[in-house]
């Protein structure tokens, strides 16, 4: 056992693999991030082996992690991890014990040398039959069908846009590392929310989120309009990007939908800035930053409010919503289990910071499974929507394959 009076060095990658260890461990739910822009991963664990459930209201909800998928339940919850253990600790590359919280030294110190070849055993196993090269194969012409129907649907009238979605089922080495993963992500990714969660019989999930679903902290709310990809070349991507009619029109009608959610509630008092071009890892996106003072409009429960109106987005469902997401349901064919829900830490130090859950990953024992979806508008050439989909799977997939890239 180390002298727990001494400082001890560890490298950030030892230290996830730690917080990992402990979270698979407990044989409860856990989930570890690290916000945009953040020099600091947070981590959260519940007590109890049974996945736990909560009802959206942003007020009452105890801190934790929620999760919640792309379909509303019968029940309207979420899955609630929470803050049982939560531990705070910064992202630099060595860290002294002194920078760890006292129970996670503690638990450091009694580690077992063999702990690590036990993570996996503890990861659900995948369906032996799965064929990645032939789902794959499969996967892109349902994929580029889907969005000639969507095309059509729209030059019909029947949509304004859509977004449909596909999956990509990569293995995974026998010697996948899950914390060098994560910390390579961590570098890449200074501007999402670099995340990773597991909750017992339900499922494991690793992801970098860009996006925002709302945010409140103190009396500010926060949202974001996210739309149009394309992928980020040369010294200086941000300032030589020029964006076609068909990105800035999807990005527009985002926009616009958030603005009819403030309309809906009869709320006028709000600060728009953009839209304006970001980088998220190897890709450029077109956004639009929201800010209402939650005090001043005297509106404190708008965060609550605009998650209900917001979810789904239409930068992952479409415009109008109801019929874009009747369109999914009948020629989408795809479970989206978590992958454009939502997810996100819920009043831990008094903000709560909810995501779109994109540029995501379900994990399990030997391989994973990536998620992607475009947004087609009548411009939409289908080839096209389809290497958006490639390009958004490698933002994730390529760290997972290899993570020493």
């Amino acid at each position: 056992m180390i002298n727990s009076q001494v400082s001890v060095s560890y490298s950030i990658t030892e230290v996830l693999d730690f917080v990992i260890s402990y979270g698979l461990e407990s044989g409860a739910s856990f989930a570890l991030w690290r916000k945009p822009k953040s020099d600091q991963i947070e981590f959260v664990s519940n007590e109890n082996p049974i996945p736990e459930k909560t009802s959206i209201n942003l007020e009452e909800i105890k801190p934790g992690f929620i999760v919640h998928p792309f379909e509303d339940q019968a029940d309207k919850k979420a899955f609630h991890i929470a803050a049982a253990t939560y531990w705070k600790f910064p992202t630099k590359d060595i860290l002294n014990s002194d920078d760890l919280p006292e129970s996670l030294n503690h638990f450091i110190e009694n580690q077992c040398s063999d702990q690590a070849a036990d993570k996996k055993l503890q990861l659900k196993k995948s369906n032996p039959s799965d064929q990645a090269d032939t789902q794959n194969e499969d996967c892109k012409s349902h994929f580029i069908s889907l969005v000639e129907k969507g095309i059509e649907a729209i030059q019909a009238g029947l949509v304004e846009k859509v977004v449909p979605a596909r999956t990509q089922l990569i293995k995974l080495d026998e010697n996948f590392d899950l914390a060098k993963s994560l910390h390579r992500m961590l570098d890449a990714y200074p501007n999402s929310f670099v995340n990773f969660f597991h909750i017992p019989t339900v499922g494991t999930w690793i992801g970098a989120s860009p996006e925002i679903l709302i945010e409140t902290k103190g009396n500010l709310f926060y949202t974001m309009s996210l739309a149009g990809t394309q992928p980020a070349k040369g010294e200086n991507p941000i300032k030589t990007a020029a964006w076609t009619q068909k990105e800035i029109k999807e990005q527009a009608l985002v926009s616009r939908y958030i603005v009819d959610c403030f309309k809906k509630i009869r709320l006028r008092e709000y600060e728009e800035q953009g839209p304006k071009t970001v980088l998220a890892g190897t890709l450029l996106h077109l956004r639009s930053d929201f800010k209402v003072d939650m005090q001043a409009t005297n509106f404190p429960q708008l965060g609550l409010v605009m998650l209900e109106l917001l979810h789904p987005t239409s930068a992952v469902c479409g415009m109008p919503r109801k019929e874009a997401h009747e369109f999914l349901n009948k020629y989408e064919n795809l479970d989206r289990s978590f992958f454009a829900g939502f997810i996100g830490p819920v009043n831990i130090e008094g903000e709560t910071s909810i995501y779109v859950n994109l540029r995501t990953a379900s994990l399990s024992r030997d391989q994973a499974i990536l998620y992607a979806g475009a947004g087609v508008t009548a411009d939409s050439d289908p080839e096209k929507e389809w290497e958006e989909t490639d390009l958004k799977c490698q933002i994730i997939g390529k760290f997972l394959q290899n993570p020493s890239t």
